[in-house]
């Protein structure tokens, strides 16, 4: 998959269209859950457009103007018909899915998107945040090296799945930032991140944030690393919990290439009434099973795009089961949720004296986390228990991209407005 360099000027003819894309939406509460994966946002989708890049890339890239820095506003509301946000979430996390067994390198690009629009925020300031402006800022770099390449290509994809989504229903860049991310690690055989939905756009030539595209490049000093961590209000506990899932998609053993990616799941033909018979019953010939195989791809619908030289369109073979109704788990048959904690029992192992394990083995990630002493406190209670770093890394990653989220809407503004960050140091384990 080539990186599309022609995503900005797309984006520039996007916003031709009017900017009120996201209109707000009357709709009569029934419930007072939050929307989470499962959930999305209700829209106008006549008006889609712009708003979903337009408002993005174009409006931070080309405008000169410089308003004041706004914080992230989210409202969980927003997108209103249940059915509509589900199949918008759905689409997105699909289209990631088939990028990343596709080209399984892309993986911890995604992830590293989510983090970056997360690590945005300050703190100190309240600005910035998880809008989405990562999408701008990995567009706009000049860098030719392949972690920013593949930066590039992650934002494509969901530049695509989110303009795909115009004729039906709609979603917002930063939203698909975050989904992309927690399916990054679903797609590994990781848990089920829940991410909230309901971002905002950023403002029309709001400014960029200063965090530098290529933090988890390897290039980057740990202090540096560390640093925006700390400047985004994450605790160091949280960051071993986020970083360990990063180290994991960059070391797990892609168990997919991108040329077997179209491979089914399903079991080879057999002849009728023969099965697990090893004996006295004539094969089926190449002819019989390429037939076969082409009558299985017939397509009755009208009017979509192939995704195959061959005319064929791509649909996860295995919808339905709750582990890969996207697609295959690129990392399936080396890891999964149960043992997902894997290269941290390894990277302890190797930070013992005991042992005398060289850390360097697990990139930039091992040496930051085997350094120091809060982080390897935290790394030796995850390589001791999954069940420990399962949940800190679901809570981590959903506060990293609510970080600075002011909620609009009603009863959810009157609830969580000004309502302070609980870190998962506020759990009373007293271990510091």
């Amino acid at each position: 998959m080539m990186i599309e360099t022609r995503a900005l000027p797309l984006a520039l003819a996007l916003m031709a269209s009017t900017v009120g894309a996201f209109q707000s939406v009357d709709i009569t509460p029934t419930t007072t859950r939050m929307s989470t994966t499962g959930t999305a946002l209700a829209m106008d989708r006549r008006n889609f457009g712009a708003a979903v890049i337009g408002g993005i890339v174009a409006g931070n890239v080309w405008n000169p103007t410089k308003p004041a820095m706004a914080e992230v506003f989210l409202d969980p509301a927003m997108y209103g018909d249940q059915e509509l946000r589900v199949s918008a979430v759905d689409s997105i996390k699909e289209k990631v899915r088939r990028a990343i067994l596709q080209k399984p390198v892309l993986a911890p690009s995604f992830y590293q998107l989510s983090l970056l629009d997360g690590l945005s925020y300050n703190e100190r300031t309240k600005k910035y945040g998880p809008d989405g402006s990562v999408v701008a800022n990995v567009l706009s770099s000049k860098s030719t090296d392949t972690y920013t390449q593949n930066l590039q290509e992650a934002c494509n994809v969901l530049i695509e799945g989110a303009k795909a989504l115009k004729r039906k229903t709609a979603i917002t860049v930063s939203d698909a930032v975050a989904i992309g991310g927690a399916e990054a690690i679903e797609s590994v055989g990781g848990p089920v991140l829940a991410v909230q939905l309901g971002r905002m756009e950023p403002a029309k030539g709001a400014p960029l944030p200063p965090l530098p595209v290529d933090l988890f490049s390897g290039t980057r000093s740990a202090s540096e690393v560390s640093d925006a961590f700390r400047s985004a209000g994450l605790t160091e506990r949280e960051m071993t919990a986020l970083l360990s899932g990063l180290m994991t998609l960059e070391l797990v053993e892609k168990s997919r290439s991108a040329e077997d990616w179209k491979e089914s799941a399903k079991p080879k033909f057999r002849e009728r009434g023969k099965m697990g018979r090893m004996s006295e019953f004539k094969q089926l010939t190449d002819e019989d099973i390429a037939n076969a195989e082409a009558a299985e791809f017939d397509d009755d619908d009208d009017g979509e795009d192939p995704l195959f030289d061959d005319g064929r369109t791509y649909i996860a073979d295995s919808f339905g089961t709750r582990d890969e109704r996207f697609g295959k788990r690129i990392g399936a048959e080396q890891i999964d949720e149960k043992t997902f904690n894997k290269y941290l029992k390894e990277l302890d192992e190797a930070s013992s004296k005991k042992k005398g394990g060289n850390v360097s083995d697990y990139g930039w990630i091992g040496v930051l986390l085997a350094d120091g002493d809060v982080t390897q406190t935290w790394l030796k209670k995850y390589a001791g228990s999954n069940l420990n770093y399962l949940k800190d890394l679901k809570v981590s990653f959903n506060a990293v991209t609510q970080l600075g989220a002011v909620y609009t809407g009603g009863k959810y503004e009157s609830l969580l407005k000004n309502k302070g960050r609980k870190t998962l140091n506020d759990d009373q384990l007293n271990l510091f």
